[in-house]
């Protein structure tokens, strides 16, 4: 009896440790507007109603067409180098400002100030920003609108932040046919701004009719950490944050680098450069820069270099992308992928060096492009 006892005992402890079946919970999203969304998403539409969009000054046509130039999947880069060459000839109208400066000089600030006081005087403006990926997640921070909150909400104004990804080739290319469209779209002013100071301000040098390098006084040695090829780059130097108990700083910080260009050699422009104090916060100068930039260009158009200048760059272009075309080919090769891992491995345990190693792939991406 009492075995029996424990065994219904036991029973009764497996029902309750079993887990009954509760109700079927619904679906979070409704599929049907799932799949109308992912339509939505990759529907697209003929060239000429892109090219008539951005033509009439639409931004939101401006900015699809600018999704597709940004684009990796080929039907959206045929479709966007198809939009390209239609609005080619109603571009090349703007003036054209690379803006750059170490971490911390007010860029975005000096942006802000300077887009405000062309935005008043009617011009249209529009702000493209190369937002710095990061190498391990690709992820961007993007936040130039946040940045420029009252600039991005006047509606003479476009602002349109890429992420660079980690391919300074890429993000050239794709930021000069974005400018392309912006100058269709009747933005008579474009602005690129590159964050940091590191390679991409070669990128943007060759894309610009004036390369602007803002700086800040009063932080140490300000030709510190500056690399020479970036000031001799330079148009115009402009030393930001000369306010409140800081213009000291910025007027000391002025006359250095006025002392350090004048060891560079001539521009080939045959301009000098240009070293100025302002404050972003203050509207300080703000004007002055921006006539500073004007008198510039207005020199070089007059003597023929902005042609010659605009015709090298267009050139380079040419260049980098069948560079930047040969590589992503190169390893997008199933041969060369499958040979990788072995030719690695031999240069890592020195069986071979680097150099034969490279030629080895490259061998057998010529190779296989014969068969």
């Amino acid at each position: 009896m009492k075995e029996d006892h424990f065994e219904n005992q036991i029973h009764e402890w497996d029902s309750a440790l079993q887990v009954n079946e509760g109700v079927e919970q619904p679906i979070q999203v409704n599929p049907m507007a799932l799949e109308r969304l992912k339509s939505k998403r990759q529907q697209l539409l003929p060239v000429k109603d892109y090219v008539d969009g951005i033509l009439s000054g639409d931004v939101v046509m401006l900015s699809k067409a600018i999704t597709l130039i940004e684009s990796t999947l080929p039907s959206h880069q045929n479709l966007a180098q198809d939009i390209i060459a239609a609005c080619l000839p109603y571009s090349g109208n703007a003036l054209r400002l690379g803006i750059t400066g170490v971490p911390g000089a007010g860029k975005s600030t000096f942006i802000e100030a300077l887009g405000m006081e062309l935005s008043r005087q009617g011009k249209r403006l529009a702000v493209l920003a190369i937002d710095p990926s990061s190498q391990r997640s690709k992820g961007s921070i993007l936040g130039d609108k946040t940045r420029m909150e009252e600039l991005s909400q006047q509606p003479n104004v476009y602002i349109r932040p890429s992420a660079s990804a980690g391919t300074l080739g890429g993000v050239a290319r794709k930021t000069r046919e974005a400018a392309i469209l912006c100058e269709a779209a009747g933005f008579d002013t474009v602005f690129i701004e590159t964050v940091g100071v590191g390679q991409s301000e070669t990128a943007v040098y060759s894309m610009v009719d004036f390369f602007l390098l803002i700086l800040i006084g009063g932080a140490g040695d300000e030709l510190q950490g500056i690399k020479r090829g970036i000031m001799e780059m330079a148009d115009g130097i402009v030393v930001n944050k000369a306010d409140g108990d800081n213009i000291q700083r910025a007027n000391r910080a002025m006359a250095e680098i006025k002392n350090a260009v004048h060891l560079f050699p001539v521009a080939e422009s045959g301009q000098d450069v240009k070293v100025m104090t302002c404050s972003a916060l203050t509207h300080y100068n703000i004007i002055e820069v921006w006539q500073m930039v004007q008198n510039h260009v207005d020199a070089i158009r007059q003597s023929g270099y902005l042609l010659k200048k605009r015709a090298a760059q267009e050139v380079q272009m040419m260049l980098d992308t069948i560079e930047l075309t040969l590589k992503q080919r190169f390893f997008q090769d199933s041969a060369v992928k499958d040979m990788l891992p072995d030719v690695e491995h031999n240069v890592l345990s020195k069986k071979i060096s680097a150099y034969i190693g490279a030629n080895q792939l490259l061998d057998k991406y010529f190779d296989n492009l014969k068969s």
